[in-house]
C-alpha cells in the first residue's frame, strides 16, 4: 500500500483487451504511484516522496521500453482497471471519479505484481546465461498470461543446450544471488557497458540499471525480485520456430511452475481414470485408441458410401421420375452428398442435400441443371445463412442455420413449378 494525492481526473473510455464495447470511466493521474504502467517507459513507479516503494517491488525511475503488463489493484475502494504511460506520467483508468487534491491509499494486487517480478527477473537471468554459455543473444521477449517467450537470435537450439541452460539458471537461483537496482546519469559512460535495447525518444532524467550480481547488468524499467532465490525455480518448456531464422524459448518461473505442475497432475489423474491404467502407460493407450478410431472412421466412411449408393438407386427405381430430390442426414460429409449426386445424375433432377445437426450448422449441396444451380445457389446459401461456391451444376458450402431447410425446399419447389406448371 502507498498513500498519495490525486492530481487530475478526467472522463475517458477504455477499450477491453478482448474486444467489445468501450467501458466508460476516468483517467486519474497521481502525485506518485506504486502501479506499474503498461508499456513501461520512463515513468517513476514505486518511489513515493520518500524514495521508497513497497519492499522488493521497488520500481524506480523507468527508462527502457518494457514488455511487462501493467499492475492492478485499488485506489481507495475504486478498482484500477488499466494503467498506461503518457509521457512521464502513469495514467490510471478507474470506473468512478476521484476528487483532485484528495489523499488516497493505493493497494496493489500483490499476487499479480509478484508474478510479473518473477517472470521478468527470470527472463534477465535466462537471457544472460544463454549468451554466456552459447552466445545466443536475446532480440525480444514477451511476458504472457500463462507462459513467457524469449526470442533468441539463432536458428537452432538443441535439446541438450536447453537442458544445460535450465540446469545452470536453477543453480544460480540456489546460490541466492542478489538483484539490485541503481540509477545513473544519462551521460554516465558506464551506461555503455550494460545490456540495453536503447532509450526511448522521450527519455529524460536518470537511467535505471538492474544488476544480477556477477551475472548481468541491464537497462530496464520493470519490476524485479531482490534475490534470485525469490524466483523459486525456472522451467524451460521447449523451443518453437521463430521469425527470420530465430528461435523462441518458452519458459515459466516460480509460482507458474507450481500451477503448471498442478494442471499436469490433474490431467494425469483424469487420464488414469479414463484410460484405466497408470501414467506410464498413457501414451501407449492413446496410440491404441488412435488406431482403433482410424479403423472405425474408415469403416464408417465405407458404410456411408454404400448408403449413398443405395439412396440414389432407390430414388432412380421409382416408376415416376421426380424433378426435386431433398435429403437430410445427421451423419455424412461432402463426399456422401456428391456420391448421391453422381449416382442420380443432375441433368433433369434438382437435388438439395444437407448433412449435420438439424438445429445447428452443417454442410449443403445443391446440384442439378447448370442454369438452375447458378440462379438458385447463392439464394440457398443466403437462406441458410452460410457461404458456398459452385461450378458445372453444383453449388456447395457451409450452412449456419440448418433449421431453415424447409424454406429452401419451398424456394426450389416454387422454381420448378414456374419452370414446369404441370410438375
Amino acid at each position: 500500500q502507498f498513500a498519495t494525492r490525486v492530481v487530475s481526473c478526467r472522463a475517458a473510455e477504455l477499450r477491453p483487451e478482448g474486444g467489445g464495447e468501450p467501458v466508460r470511466g476516468f483517467q486519474v493521474v497521481l502525485e506518485d504511484t506504486i502501479f506499474f504502467p503498461e508499456g513501461g517507459g520512463q515513468v517513476r513507479v514505486g518511489l513515493g516522496r520518500a524514495g521508497r516503494g513497497p519492499g522488493r517491488a521497488r520500481a524506480g525511475g523507468t527508462d527502457v521500453p518494457c514488455p511487462q503488463p501493467d499492475d492492478r489493484g485499488f485506489i481507495g475502494d475504486v478498482p484500477v482497471l488499466r494503467v498506461t504511460r503518457r509521457g512521464p506520467e502513469a495514467v490510471h483508468f478507474v470506473p468512478a471519479a476521484l476528487e483532485p487534491g484528495a489523499e488516497v491509499l493505493l493497494s496493489l494486487d500483490w499476487e499479480r505484481r509478484f508474478d510479473h517480478m518473477q517472470q521478468h527477473s527470470g527472463q534477465h537471468l535466462i537471457t544472460a546465461i544463454a549468451e554466456q554459455m552459447f552466445g545466443f543473444k536475446t532480440t525480444s521477449w514477451e511476458l504472457g498470461r500463462q507462459r513467457s517467450v524469449i526470442e533468441l537470435d539463432t536458428p537452432l537450439v538443441t535439446a541438450e543446450q536447453v537442458e544445460a541452460l535450465e540446469k545452470s539458471v536453477n543453480e544460480k537461483i540456489r546460490d541466492r544471488v542478489p538483484v539490485t537496482v541503481r540509477e545513473l546519469a544519462a551521460d554516465d559512460p558506464e551506461i555503455e557497458t550494460v545490456r540495453s535495447r536503447g532509450l526511448p525518444d522521450d527519455h529524460v532524467g536518470p537511467v535505471r540499471i538492474v544488476d544480477i550480481e556477477g551475472i548481468d547488468s541491464n537497462l530496464c524499467c520493470g519490476t524485479h525480485v531482490s534475490n534470485l532465490s525469490d524466483l523459486q525455480v525456472i522451467k524451460l518448456l521447449g523451443m518453437e520456430k521463430g521469425k527470420k531464422n530465430k528461435t523462441n524459448l518458452v519458459f515459466v518461473v516460480g509460482n507458474r511452475v507450481l500451477k503448471s505442475m498442478e494442471q499436469s497432475h490433474s490431467t494425469e489423474k483424469a487420464l488414469t481414470s479414463l484410460l484405466k491404467n497408470g501414467p506410464g502407460e498413457h501414451v501407449e493407450a492413446v496410440r491404441r485408441l488412435q488406431s482403433s478410431v482410424k479403423l472405425l472412421q474408415k469403416n464408417n466412411l465405407n458404410l456411408l458410401r454404400d448408403i449413398a449408393v443405395l439412396i440414389a438407386r432407390d430414388f432412380k427405381s421409382k416408376p415416376a421420375p421426380r424433378q426435386l430430390f431433398v435429403l437430410h442426414r445427421k451423419e455424412g460429409d461432402s463426399e456422401f452428398m456428391n456420391i448421391i449426386a453422381n449416382e442420380i445424375g443432375t441433368e433433369e433432377t434438382l437435388l438439395f442435400l444437407t448433412v449435420g445437426d438439424e438445429k445447428e450448422a452443417g454442410l449443403f449441396l445443391l446440384a442439378g441443371p447448370v442454369e438452375a444451380v447458378e440462379n438458385l445457389g447463392p439464394r440457398v446459401a443466403e437462406l441458410l445463412e452460410g457461404k458456398g461456391a459452385g461450378k458445372r451444376g453444383r453449388f456447395q458450402g457451409k450452412a449456419a442455420k440448418m433449421s431453415r431447410r424447409g424454406e429452401v425446399q419451398a424456394l426450389l419447389q416454387e422454381f420448378i413449378s414456374h419452370q414446369n406448371p404441370e410438375a
